[in-house]
């Protein structure tokens, strides 16, 4: 049996995780993950930040937790790290304090592109593998493998035709301030539409915090299921983030909406040297395509502004560009992944 040591802190890390696992046989993991994949030591749900500034909060609690999970590595054969940079490269530095020869790999590099460039040399100094799931990040590391895109192993179905039936899902984060920041205009919009408005609420959060973050929900019908929701729908409003890469996939014509605290934002903006902000437009963007979909941002997301993009969207036009996405990522890449790991 082998022994891996795991560092997956984000929700969205443990979906991109199962897929891992689901093409590997007889393993143990060892670190942090969500428990449905065995007894972690320090579950992934205790790393929860909201933004830029929450995580100063962590900072000691983290840095305790590095501590104790690179001991693990004494014990384990293989070291997957999963993305959440902030708190891997400082583990993966630790661990090369412990052992030396020990094989990590890190899946989901450093958005180094956006931001933080010199975290390149850093992660090929301490990492064996690079297993680098955008193809355009072979410009800024000097050692990477390309192992595909981990949504197009996890999205089952993509769109033949346009949905024309009025469903319209509204996805307003993952991140409990993102939620805060969208629902009241979501709600508004979701009023003044007339179709069937579907929110999707991730599946992390539970009834209590569904509750406490929603408030009233009788303009909605409730799923927890993202791809069979953007598969339905006619149009989507979506807070930033992966949904709108797993949108795009799938062929539903949508805007980006994203709202922030003032503080978040400017620090965001001051730092992070991209044109645009969702997945999908800067794919596009560093192959010279035009921008995929409309980016709503801070005050822009309104309630009118919202509206007048369904209306306004060409549907059609995006429908037909979003098929690039797929010429460009080629394949899904738990299976390479789980070889990197395994083998």
């Amino acid at each position: 049996m082998k022994k891996i040591l795991v560092s997956a802190l984000e929700p969205s890390a443990n979906l991109h995780l199962k897929p891992i696992l689901d093409n590997m046989k007889d393993y143990e993991l060892l670190g942090i993950f969500d428990p449905q994949f065995g007894k972690p030591v320090l579950s992934s749900d205790e790393f929860s930040v909201m933004g830029f500034l929450d995580i100063f909060s962590k900072i000691i609690k983290a840095k305790k937790a590095v501590k104790k999970i690179a001991k693990l590595s004494v014990e384990a054969e293989h070291v997957l790290l999963i993305d959440s940079p902030a708190f891997n490269l400082p583990l993966a530095k630790e661990i090369r304090k412990i052992d030396k020869n020990i094989p990590i790999t890190w899946y989901i590099l450093p958005k180094v592109w956006a931001w933080r460039e010199k975290r390149a040399a850093e992660v090929e100094k301490y990492c064996t593998n690079l297993a680098s799931i955008f193809p355009f990040e072979e410009r800024f590391f000097t050692r990477l493998v390309y192992v595909g895109n981990p949504l197009l192993d996890e999205i089952k179905k993509t769109k033949k035709i346009l949905n024309k039936n009025g469903k319209i899902v509204f996805m307003p984060g993952s991140r409990k301030s993102e939620v805060k920041f969208l629902m009241p205009i979501f709600k508004k919009v979701a009023a003044s539409l007339n179709g069937e408005n579907i929110l999707v609420i991730p599946k992390h959060f539970n009834s209590h915090e569904i509750e406490s973050l929603y408030g009233d929900l009788s303009g909605f019908i409730v799923s927890r299921d993202t791809y069979e929701s953007l598969y339905e729908a006619e149009f989507a409003y979506i807070c930033s983030g992966t949904a709108t890469l797993e949108a795009a996939l799938i062929g539903t014509p949508f805007v980006l909406c994203y709202k922030a605290k003032k503080l978040d934002f400017f620090i965001a903006k001051r730092f992070v040297k991209l044109k645009y902000v969702g997945l999908a437009n800067i794919i596009f963007d560093f192959y010279k395509e035009p921008p995929l979909h409309a980016e709503l941002l801070q005050e822009d997301v309104n309630v009118q502004n919202l509206l007048d993009e369904y209306k306004n969207t060409d549907k059609e036009s995006f429908f037909e560009h979003s098929k690039k996405l797929k010429e460009i990522l080629k394949h899904g890449s738990s299976e390479v992944v789980a070889k990197l790991v395994y083998n």
